[in-house]
């Protein structure tokens, strides 16, 4: 029981810090390389709402160039899209060479929210189990790295965040409607993520599950894991000495009597 209490125990914010922060700078390190070496990188972020997929992103994101590091995260298909092949939308969002795409949720919506909701038929959603682990081998036959994490989160937890959520107003925006119905469905979506483990975490193309209760650990855990995944060297730029600055020689300032400057406030 002394371990489990060590376990559950949330982590010091401090500790955090201090290894974000050195796992961030070995994210730009990863950076530099897969700009180096042109590699073209996807990782997937799926799981419950609220499990903390989102943070991690942020955190991954953050320290780093969005010409190299992007986010895909997907709006409801249109009309249109409705009509493609399934797979076409996140097609269009893969990485060239020197990119990452960190995708917010996935071609997996089919195996989990349209399943359980009912926004596809069983034959689409049959055909998206068949058909899926063949995707991923093409996708890493032409060079794609891909890596698929699961955000688990517990029963306790997510209820505790989801009235977090309703009582700060500049969090209120991440709850909708339907992640309300998921909280509804919890062992609808819980048997459907078992039946999408069973048909879609292949030797190939494994799944990595992240226990997101503990949101510190969940991110230094995972972003850990994932810069184990790629074999990278350091090529961070030497430090940069700056020139000196250019003589004003005969250049003259207009006047600032005309500029609009923003109020000062604060």
């Amino acid at each position: 029981m002394k371990n489990e209490k060590v376990i559950r125990k949330k982590l010091n914010k401090k500790v955090y810090e201090r290894e974000l922060k050195r796992l961030q700078i070995e994210l730009v390190k990863l950076q530099e390389w897969v700009k180096q070496q042109q590699l073209k990188i996807v990782v997937l972020f799926e799981g419950r709402d609220a499990a903390g997929k989102g943070g991690v992103i942020k955190r991954i994101t953050e320290s780093l160039n969005p010409r190299v590091c992007r986010i895909a995260a997907l709006a409801t298909p249109t009309e249109r899209e409705k009509t493609q092949w399934y797979f076409q939308r996140y097609v269009a969002e893969l990485p060239a060479g020197g990119e990452i795409v960190l995708f917010d949720r996935s071609w997996y919506n089919r195996a989990g929210v349209e399943r359980v909701m009912g926004f596809c038929n069983h034959q689409e959603y049959l055909e998206f189990l068949h058909f899926c682990p063949q995707f991923e081998i093409m996708l890493q036959g032409s060079g794609i790295m891909l890596i698929k994490y699961w955000f688990s989160v517990s029963d306790e937890e997510q209820e505790r965040r989801f009235q977090e959520r309703i009582k700060d107003p500049t969090k209120r925006w991440k709850l909708s409607k339907m992640d309300l119905e998921s909280r509804h469905r919890w062992v609808e979506y819980s048997k459907a993520k078992d039946e999408m483990f069973a048909a879609t975490d292949t030797e190939e193309s494994p799944w990595y599950v992240v226990n997101g209760d503990d949101k510190r650990r969940a991110r230094l855990n995972c972003i850990s894991h994932f810069l184990s995944q790629i074999d990278y060297e350091d090529l961070t730029p030497e430090p940069l000495e700056l020139p000196p600055r250019q003589p004003a020689s005969d250049y003259v300032r207009p006047p600032i009597s005309g500029v609009k400057f923003v109020p000062n406030l604060f």
